[in-house]
């Protein structure tokens, strides 16, 4: 038998769970550092409870000994009101991800999609022109992306949605967090004349996964001089990905947020410094082996 001390017990709630591949991720890279590491989907679905469950579901996870959450949609919103503590990022944003569960019970939430991809945009992407960026999408990760590249020290971020009036919410929301930087909300008919004035833009709506092909506008707007990000990872090489990168622009696939949330979701979790280009190669592994049993799975239909 261990104790809480002595080895990790971290569970992963939302709707829609059971495929993730963080679980995996975090087991092989405790491994690596000979931890007894278990981490387990805890998914709304397969359970039938709805999101304003959250709250019990950490409650019992504490209860249980668990050392830690990761928490996904729909339900880094409503997790706060349950939690002790919430460090200032998670808060300014008003998104956990990530929840510490202390010998005592004690809950402290914090926001790893800001601080993985503002890694994966600093390492992937170093030195990118950060005059003026232009991104896709305002949803819950578009958010996080917004405030990660804000504190990279993007100078005028405009945010394009199809839904004008969320833009422009968020655009207001993070102009207030970050006065020194000019926040604007664009439309996807200025898309054009946005991307001319642009040095690089950022993807943060579905378009690009494999249940929603193609590219989220066209990339003949593009130029060698522009740099793309992408936080679709399924596929890593979106068409988005792939066209940018026939055209000459930088860019920086989905995978490297994915991964960079989990590293430092696992550093929070453990105080141990996680290998992230380890953790990468294994997610990569991993995308390879859905790939295979996907194209089985066709072949034998």
């Amino acid at each position: 038998m261990s104790l809480p001390t002595e080895s990790y017990l971290i569970g992963l709630i939302g709707d829609g769970v059971t495929p993730s591949l963080t679980p995996a991720m975090h087991e092989r890279e405790g491994a690596a550092h000979g931890l007894l590491y278990l981490y387990r989907p805890i998914d709304l679905s397969v359970l039938g409870l709805p999101p304003e469950s959250v709250g019990e579901l950490v409650r019992a996870a504490g209860n249980l000994g668990f050392n830690g959450l990761n928490i996904t949609h729909p339900c880094k919103q409503l997790v706060i009101g349950h939690l002790d503590e919430v460090d200032e990022n998670a808060a300014r944003l008003g998104a956990v991800n990530t929840v510490v569960i202390g010998t005592d019970g004690r809950t402290v939430g914090h926001n790893t999609d800001f601080s993985g991809f503002l890694t994966a945009f600093r390492t992937g992407l170093p030195d990118a022109a950060l005059g003026h960026v232009v991104q896709l999408g305002a949803g819950g990760a578009g958010s996080a992306v917004a405030y990660a590249l804000l504190t990279a020290g993007v100078g005028h971020l405009t945010i394009v949605d199809i839904d004008p009036a969320r833009a422009e919410g968020r655009a207001s929301e993070l102009s207030a967090l970050f006065p020194g930087a000019s926040v604007t909300a664009g439309t996807t008919a200025a898309l054009a004349s946005l991307l001319a004035e642009a040095d690089g833009v950022v993807h943060c709506t579905p378009v690009g996964m494999a249940a929603h092909p193609g590219t989220p506008f066209d990339t003949a707007l593009l130029t060698p001089r522009h740099w793309v990000a992408d936080i679709v990872y399924r596929p890593i090489e979106t068409q988005l990905v792939r066209e940018a990168r026939a055209l000459g622009c930088r860019v920086l696939d989905g995978g490297r947020m994915a991964v960079g949330q989990a590293v430092d979701a696992f550093r929070i979790f453990t105080g141990l410094e996680p290998d992230a280009e380890r953790m990468r190669a294994h997610f990569l592994g991993l995308i390879e082996e859905e790939n295979r049993r996907e194209a089985l799975a066709a072949g034998a239909a």
